[in-house]
């Protein structure tokens, strides 16, 4: 099965870098599941649901949030009517929404696709995501209820993403964080055959900080002092995520590689760009 992960879209940009290259992208490299984190999609805070529904007119089979999944207060509703967006399993315990879903793909194929939070360094304690993960995987079992599993670990420390990277090693296709919107360098097939990429990055605007326009953050940084809000960069955005291919009978990796189309960043893909 070939697989996308598409990183954090942020904002007018990210949404414009959607639609721009993702409906030629699924066609060209005849993607079979799309994931795409958007929970910056909508002004660089949460998701609302006319931007939920853009994403998936672009080719989207799943639309992951993160912390900010709740702030565009029509999310709250819209994710339960709206069964292909997932937010995280160890949010807190009365949110709307399902933490993981399993998707019908081409073929009668099955993909599970779940996402967790860290909890290092995050602003919010969430409960431990190692446990919650766990017993997602042990009751959809790779290559044998699901014929793929793609894990999206929303999470600020590269060292907690990495573990929970190793402790899913050949239990998932895919384990790939996002969050802090700066892609890896480290994708790579784990040693159990589960693919893995620290962070996917963000579909936005390079030429920012984070996504976010210069002008806030450096005077922050400077002068301690702020002076309004961060606002989203909305120059031309790079596509940012990372393409992956399983084994149909076990639904492990058999080659991965980084994705960035489109902006400032070089070009990277499964084929030449």
């Amino acid at each position: 099965m070939k697989l996308m992960f598409l990183g954090d879209v942020v904002g007018r940009a990210g949404r414009a870098a959607i639609q721009e290259h993702l409906p030629r992208l699924k066609e060209e490299w005849a993607l079979d599941f799309v994931v795409v984190n958007g929970e910056n999609t909508s002004n660089g805070m949460g998701l609302s649901a006319e931007h939920a529904n853009l994403i998936f007119q672009a080719g989207a089979d799943c639309i992951t949030l993160g912390d900010h999944a709740f702030d565009q207060k029509d999310m709250l509703q819209h994710i339960e009517s709206d069964s292909r967006i997932v937010r995280p399993i160890n949010f807190a315990k009365t949110a709307p929404g399902r933490g993981f879903r399993i998707f019908n793909a081409p073929g009668g194929r099955k993909v599970l696709v779940a996402q967790i939070l860290g909890q290092v360094f995050m602003k919010r304690p969430f409960d431990d995501p190692f446990s919650a993960i766990d017993q997602v995987l042990k009751t959809h079992k790779l290559g044998a209820t699901v014929n793929a599993a793609i894990v999206d670990v929303h999470a600020e420390a590269t060292s907690e993403k990495m573990g929970l990277g190793h402790w899913m090693d050949g239990k998932a296709s895919l384990v790939v964080g996002t969050h802090t919107h700066v892609p890896t360098g480290d994708t790579q097939i784990m040693s159990g055959g589960t693919a893995y990429m620290t962070d996917a990055g963000m579909c936005g605007d390079y030429n920012s900080v984070i996504g976010m326009d210069k002008a806030e953050p450096l005077r922050r940084f400077v002068t301690g002092m702020s002076k309004g809000r961060y606002t989203p960069a909305n120059g031309e955005a790079t596509l940012s995520g990372v393409y992956v291919e399983t084994d149909d009978r076990t639904g492990l990796a058999k080659t991965v590689c980084m994705v960035r189309q489109g902006g400032r960043l070089q070009p990277s893909g499964p084929v030449a760009s």
